[in-house]
């Protein structure tokens, strides 16, 4: 019988969950049953969105304005008689290919992770005998049992339950272990607090458990999450976006011009075949053929770096995504935070201690705010070994540093008890644990029994404050004895700590009879002595509060979206920075009101808000989307199931490395290797540092792109002397990509990356600015090589050296040219002369190449050079350095308005 999907599991009693499976909550199915629903429903197992064959993916990778450009190149210079410039150029498109092959074939990766994590085995009970089955076997009705260790291998609605804690955080994002019940739950409850279900790939903490499986393969809450994946968009980068634009005009501007070349000189009654050839030296003279080939290597370089700062990038355009970053959504636990929970207090009946140190690191101290110093306090003692004894993690040492064996919060006990130098090696000889009852999410405590230094039985407890509160009578006080319990006193630090997003457990202790050796409930439901609390959090990562602050510094939204519960999301958010002010309206949004907003009315939310806590993995899909809709490029943190749709959907997904899994890696687009905000904002300057070259480059490669094409298309329709050949523009454009452009992918980051606005989306590849730089750099070198060589026709050179002078002029303009393209706005002084050495050497060797072009015979020869007078080396670097001038007092300038604008601006 299949189950309706929209039965609130969650929310309905035990025998109408049996009733609605007919299914035997003492013997579960018979095997027949069971087989026949697996004819109904399927495998237990997450199917794959039909994709294109890998054939049709790779032929939709030429489909590109500026593959089309690179292949007329090819095809040009393969015309020419060129064949290495042709085979170079079709190595370009083979390789851009390949890489946007890659970048579309990681969705189908994704959805093969997340379908793994839907394998192993099962223990189920059918016909009344336990059996084990693969996980892809277990149907709806099917009896399930739980173990510590195990994988849920569906969605389980749970009838018993023993001390079972599930890890849920690939799901919800939960730091810890949630605690489980059989106990219905409240029908609207969010998926993280739905304590009487277990959800297929989520891992058995600690306990036992018992459920029907409700929900199997695609109909499960990870299978839901993969449908989320199949659906989210995976959008363009504002680089290719770019790109693309720019080469489909740049196209059709080549064409249009290479084509009106041809008539003219048709009209002007020249032979076919040299207008013919001149118009395809113009098209080959103003295509760039080094752009593809300049992203991907300035990208490459990007990537190196980045990974050295422990960002591990997995396709090449996010390199420069990061760098248009305006909004970063980042997860809470192990990104922001350490992911080690730490006690922070210590509130005594009389005394009140900080504790220093972080993590799982014994290292640390405590200083006393009020009552007995540390090392004389009895009750601070009896405080911390009261976590260690009543606790079943262990603190070890391994050779990446401390870990704990156990439950996190049962670990921060240990290291606390450790600070003041209680091991337990050193105690439990003494206090030898005779008994337990263990911790139960219906009574919300832990005890232990030990036997006492005296021989007196001691039993440790330790709890919920407002559970363990009730049952003492008495306090312990400094000096040992019993004290007054100030009930209000502890409820008001309670309340305080637990208002700062702090974890708070209380501690208690009580002897009993001698010759005790069993421990049953009743021993400590009255006439305990107060102990003490012991308040702890995952503290944030003391780089991630300066990372922040870097990004907000350089107008990069932080928000918070995480599944844990809104107090300890805005507390740490308040901390590190994200919040101003954590007590204002609307400084945190929770799940549960983000289900009451329309798609339009989010858009406001998420402008306004900066933590989102308690979310699901539709809602966190959501925020993403709307963010974009408000025109924001969002960088994207997460580790878990869970979060895989939403890293997708963003403009750039970041997983975690250590942490994450597999289908979050694959869904993402970077991975850090250290789980640190820290080192996002570290790729995020690597990224605008990438940006930053591409567009010199592009700066730079233009303007000399326009003097080749400007230069033939005046002589042209002038009806002149072509000023240079088809072969003579494929050695510039060859030898200088190769020698010159090159060194702009190692020019060093400017030290105020960090310090600028983020680049919009719908800003323009190129700012008016730039665009009046390049034409008035393709004018002057237009005018300096037109004029050197029509100066050495009138002179009497022949037209071989006349060329080989404008070949010279054009090679030297974009050599001098390239040191100003080293700083969009500083001089090369300002930046440092040998900051970039690679721009030295590539301009001493680029200079070796054109004495050899111009005097070696062989060359002269393959090119149609010939050697010039040695005088003319002077007029040719004259108009170089003229060029470089032009363009340094035209920087000067436009740095001048607007220091001037910016002084005129009234403050604010």
């Amino acid at each position: 019988m299949e189950a309706a999907p929209e039965v609130p599991w969650h929310h309905v009693s035990a025998d109408e969950v049996a009733s609605s499976l007919s299914s035997n909550p003492d013997r579960g199915l018979s095997r027949e049953e069971a087989a026949a629903r697996l004819r109904t429903h399927g495998p237990n197992t997450l199917a794959s969105r039909p994709s294109k064959s890998w054939a049709l993916r790779l032929l939709g990778q030429f489909h590109q304005p500026l593959i089309y450009v690179l292949i007329v190149a090819a095809g040009v210079t393969a015309v020419l008689g060129e064949w290495a410039d042709s085979i170079v150029i079709a190595l370009v498109v083979a390789i851009n290919a390949a890489v946007g092959y890659l970048q579309e074939s990681r969705a189908v990766h994704a959805l093969e992770a997340l379908a793994r994590t839907m394998t192993g085995e099962a223990t189920v009970v059918r016909d009344g005998e336990r059996q084990r089955i693969p996980l892809a076997e277990v149907v709806p009705g099917d009896l399930v049992l739980l173990e510590t260790g195990d994988k849920v291998p569906a969605d389980i609605r749970l009838l018993a339950v023993r001390e079972l804690r599930i890890d849920e955080s690939v799901l919800t994002g939960e730091s810890v272990p949630v605690e489980k019940g059989a106990t219905p739950v409240e029908r609207d409850a969010v998926l993280s607090d739905r304590r009487s279900m277990a959800f297929a790939s989520s891992l058995v903490a600690h306990g036992h458990g018992l459920g029907f499986a409700v929900a199997t393969g695609q109909k499960t809450e990870v299978g839901r999450i993969s449908g989320l994946l199949s659906a989210a968009e995976s959008l363009e980068t504002p680089l290719t976006l770019k790109i693309a634009a720019f080469s489909g005009k740049l196209l059709y501007w080549i064409l249009a011009l290479a084509a009106a070349t041809f008539f003219v000189g048709l009209l002007r009654g020249e032979p076919i075949i040299e207008v013919f050839m001149g118009a395809v030296a113009l098209a080959v003279g103003a295509i760039p053929e080094g752009l593809p080939a300049a992203v991907t290597i300035i990208l490459a370089i990007g990537v190196a770096r980045m990974a050295r700062r422990n960002a591990v990038i997995r396709r090449l355009p996010a390199v420069e995504t990061l760098g248009s970053t305006t909004v970063i959504c980042t997860d809470k636990t192990g990104t922001l935070t350490q992911n080690e929970m730490t006690v922070l207090e210590v509130v005594t009946a009389q005394g009140h201690y900080d504790v220093s140190g972080g993590g799982y690191d014994p290292s640390g101290s405590f200083d006393a705010r009020e009552g007995a110093s540390p090392e004389s306090s009895d009750a601070l003692r009896e405080t911390l070994l009261a976590g260690l004894l009543c606790n079943d993690a262990r603190l070890v040492q391994t050779h990446d540093g401390w870990t704990i064996l156990g439950d996190p919060t049962e670990g921060a006990l240990v290291v606390s008890a450790h600070k003041l130098g209680l091991r337990g090696a050193s105690v439990e000889p003494s206090l030898r644990r005779l008994d337990e009852l263990p911790f139960e999410s219906e009574r919300r405590y832990m005890a232990t029994l030990h036997e006492g230094l005296n021989g007196t039985p001691v039993a440790y407890v330790k709890g919920a404050v407002e559970v363990i509160l009730p049952r003492c009578t008495q306090a312990r006080g400094d000096d040992g004895r019993s004290t007054a319990l100030d009930r209000e006193r502890i409820r008001k630090a309670t309340e305080r700590m637990a208002g700062h997003g702090l974890r708070v457990l209380a501690m208690a202790r009580r002897a009993l009879p001698a010759g005790t050796t069993e421990l049953a409930h009743a021993d400590v439901e009255h006439g305990l002595e107060f102990l003490g609390l012991q308040a702890m959090k995952d503290p944030p990562r003391p780089e991630a509060i300066d990372a922040v602050g870097a990004c907000q510094r350089a107008g990069i939204e932080v928000k918070m979206i995480t599944g844990d519960h809104v107090l300890t999301a805005t507390s740490i958010a308040a901390e590190i920075g994200i919040v101003k002010n954590p007590g204002a309206q609307n400084s945190a949004v929770t799940g549960r009101e983000l289900e009451a907003y329309s798609d339009s009315a989010l858009v406001e939310v998420v402008r306004r808000t900066a933590v989102f806590a308690r979310v699901s993995p539709e809602q966190k899909l959501r925020l993403v989307s709307a963010l974009q809709r408000c025109g924001e490029v969002v960088a994207m943190t997460g580790d878990g199931v869970n979060d895989a749709p939403a890293l997708k959907q963003a403009n750039i997904g970041v997983a975690m490395g250590r942490m994450g899994t597999e289908v979050a890696k694959e869904a993402s687009d970077m991975v850090l290797t250290d789980d640190n905000f820290a080192t996002i904002r570290a790729a995020v300057e690597e990224g605008r540092g990438v940006f930053d070259n591409l567009i010199k480059f592009i700066v730079w490669t233009l303007p000399t792109n326009i003097a080749e094409g400007s230069v033939l298309l005046v002589a042209i329709i002038a009806g002149m002397t072509l000023p240079i050949l088809p072969v003579q523009i494929l050695w510039i454009n060859m030898s200088t990509s190769v020698l010159l452009w090159l060194a702009l992918a190692f020019e060093p980051k400017e030290h105020d990356l960090m310090d600028r606005a983020p680049r919009r989306p719908e800003a323009p590849l190129l700012g008016r600015i730039l665009l009046v730089r390049m034409l008035l750099v393709g004018l002057s070198m237009l005018l300096g090589a037109f004029g050197l060589f029509e100066l050495a026709l009138w002179q009497g050179l022949d037209d071989a050296q006349a060329r080989t002078i404008t070949l010279n002029v054009i090679v030297a303009t974009e050599a001098f040219y390239l040191l100003n393209c080293r700083s969009l706005t500083r001089s090369m002084f300002a930046l440092g002369v040998t900051s970039n050495i690679w721009v030295i050497l590539g301009g001493a060797l680029m200079l070796g190449l054109q004495v050899m072009l111009t005097y070696a015979p062989f060359a002269n020869e393959i090119f149609r050079t010939q050697p010039i007078p040695i005088e003319w080396w002077i007029p040719i670097h004259l108009v170089a350095i003229a060029v470089y001038v032009v363009v340094g007092v035209e920087k000067w300038i436009n740095k001048r308005r607007l220091t001037l604008r910016a002084a005129a601006r009234p403050a604010v």
